[in-house]
């Protein structure tokens, strides 16, 4: 270890954060490495070692001959002085080494929120923070990740950008990437042959204009460069790699526990989901694959609960079967199972017989987003108010006293009316448990949560404005006030962040320069309110010329060239805005699975069929 190292963590907090060494961590021979790759995750250790993604694309490249994929996590503050004042720069925990002698640094992108953590990586390991500024090849800096379906506001930091599934797109990057520096490429020639690669953006080979309005009148691709870019996709899911044999965390993590991706993509279509519209089409695991994935896992890690993931884990068309595969495995080794994504109008009393047969009896977590049926409707939310009642009368009656209920405020055609039926859907849940419980002793815990609703690309509702931070208040207050039963506790997400986030969702290369000021004067761990300050980004939009209502609060119209037309994740635009009229007349779209709609999104699997 390295003596700056070893003295530093006496002073600091959950030093097992930073000194790496954890069970199966892959070490490697570096006279037998021609390329290092360090996989940076902008958060902190608990959150990044929690994502199933980075342990995928971790496994995926270390099993290449000739590479070795490291990881890099953010430090925290107390770290990150100590780092400063000792001259130790950003380093991998594999080796140790820093994270600028890497070959290719990769950022892993699921939250706006993280921009200004990336810039202080890139500058902790002592790099420029432009591309336009690191003139060679090495590091190549590359972004992937959910957020980079809008690359823009990180445009002039990175070099490449990697969009959709990385499983086979960044092995064929890191192959171009041996090539060039095998035959000593420049950056130019690296660059403009990682542009012909499929689903790789390369955001310098593209100049954007804007009109005297502000809007954007025209973005150019240059040398070549496409017109259009395409996420790449994994189209046979029992085929993707799986990480069974995984790294065992030293320390307590976020999500503690075996994570069982049971299939990608969403049959759903809710117009405000960005997930469900840039992850499709479905593309499921067998059933008899993820029994074994699973209990190997189990067997591999010692870890004693497995969560069922997807974006909507009770539309897995086997679960049932699945379960008690798995349970023949946990039940006796005391294994516990739980679904963290149900939908209120699949929960049945079997299912539940089965997660309580897992040994744990948790709460209950439902998403109806909002508390009309009309507005339902309208964000194509597809679950009813009677879905949602039977639902915890069938929880209630089987003994569970605890639910808690999501929604959002600000979603396209809201009014006061739809607001207050929060309220009363929250009421009517109260009323279902009384009538149903077998001891009402025990009382009841009804959480109500709102957020608010922040518009994102490639999704129906990307030309929307957002609430203003005054309206959501005001709503909130609303609600407050008419949520009266002491038995419902509301919570309520503050604005300030979402405010920012629906900036830099649909934000352009002009917020370039306000991430940058912001970081400078301090910005950082945006998404934990430790520290996030919302005073210094709007001191840096104002310093920066730039007005956050124009990306926040503005309605764009339907021919407005938006920041991300280049990038493709297979869904049609014209179908996104048939989906906006759709919305506004209040006509939903069946799911995937009873009928297909045309979006376009299979075309990317063979043959043109989902998997799903």
């Amino acid at each position: 270890m390295d003596h700056k190292l070893e003295k530093i963590l006496a002073r600091v907090q959950k030093p097992g954060r930073y000194v790496g060494g954890e069970y199966k961590a892959v070490q490697k021979d570096k006279a037998e490495v021609d390329c290092r790759f360090a996989f940076c995750f902008p958060d902190t250790y608990e959150i990044g070692m929690s994502n199933l993604g980075m342990r995928i694309l971790y496994g995926v490249m270390n099993n290449m001959p000739g590479v070795w994929c490291e990881r890099v996590f953010a430090p925290w503050g107390d770290m990150e002085e100590e780092m400063r004042k000792e001259g130790l720069p950003l380093y991998a925990l594999e080796s140790g080494d820093p994270v600028k002698d890497f070959d290719i640094i990769g950022f892993s992108l699921g939250y706006e929120m993280a921009y200004t953590n990336v810039l202080n990586m890139l500058d902790l390991a002592g790099l420029p923070l432009r591309s336009a500024d690191r003139p060679g090849i090495t590091p190549l800096v590359v972004a992937g990740g959910t957020s980079v379906y809008n690359p823009e506001p990180l445009a002039p930091f990175v070099d490449v950008v990697s969009l959709g599934e990385g499983e086979d797109a960044l092995p064929e990057l890191i192959e171009l990437y041996r090539k060039a520096k095998a035959e000593n490429w420049t950056k130019d020639q690296l660059l403009r042959k990682a542009s012909k690669l499929s689903g790789i953006y390369v955001p310098s080979l593209y100049e954007v204009t804007y009109g005297e309005d502000g809007v954007i009148s025209a973005i150019t691709p240059k040398d070549g460069a496409p017109e259009k870019v395409t996420k790449r996709l994994v189209t046979d899911m029992d085929k993707s790699y799986y990480p069974v044999e995984t790294i065992v965390p030293s320390t307590e993590i976020t999500h503690d526990r075996v994570m069982l991706e049971l299939f990608r993509g969403c049959i759903r279509g809710c117009r405000f989901c960005q997930a469900g519209f840039v992850y499709r089409p479905v593309r499921n695991r067998s059933q008899e694959l993820l029994v074994k994935q699973g209990i190997d896992a189990c067997k591999a890690s010692g870890y004693q609960e497995m969560t069922l993931m997807s974006l909507s884990s009770s539309d897995y068309p086997d679960l049932l079967p699945l379960c008690d595969g798995l349970l023949e495995y946990c039940q006796p080794n005391k294994v516990s199972i739980s679904l963290p994504s149900l939908r209120a109008d699949n929960f049945s009393m079997e299912l539940m017989e089965k997660l309580q047969a897992g040994g744990r009896k948790s709460g209950l977590t439902f998403a109806p987003e909002a508390g009309s049926q009309r507005l339902r409707d309208a964000i194509n939310k597809n679950v009813t108010e009677e879905d949602l009642l039977n639902t915890c009368r069938t929880a209630f009656a089987g003994g569970w006293s605890s639910v808690k209920l999501y929604f959002m405020l600000g979603l396209p055609t809201e009014t006061d009316e739809d607001v207050l039926g929060i309220a009363d859907l929250a009421t009517k849940v109260y009323h279902v448990w009384r009538n149903n419980t077998p001891n009402r002793s025990r009382g009841v815990r009804i959480t109500v949560s709102t957020s608010c609703f922040v518009p994102k690309s490639h999704t129906p509702f990307q030309w929307e404005a957002q609430n203003t931070m005054e309206e959501y208040k005001r709503k909130v207050a609303l609600l407050r006030d008419n949520m009266r039963n002491k038995s419902i506790t509301y919570n309520w997400h503050d604005p300030d962040t979402s405010y920012l986030e629906a900036c830099l969702s649909r934000g352009d290369r002009r917020l370039a320069d306000v991430i940058e000021t912001a970081w400078k004067n301090g910005a950082k761990f945006d998404s934990w309110s430790e520290y996030f300050s919302f005073q210094t980004w709007m001191d840096a939009f104002e310093a920066n010329g730039l007005d956050p209502a124009f990306y926040a609060n503005r309605e764009r119209g339907k021919e407005e060239i938006l920041p991300w037309k280049v990038i493709s994740d297979g869904v049609k635009e014209s179908y996104l805005w048939k989906e906006r009229e759709a919305a506004y007349q209040g006509v939903i779209t069946p799911d995937c699975r009873e009928k297909c709609s045309g979006c376009g999104a299979n075309k990317l699997c063979e043959g043109g069929v989902c998997h799903g």
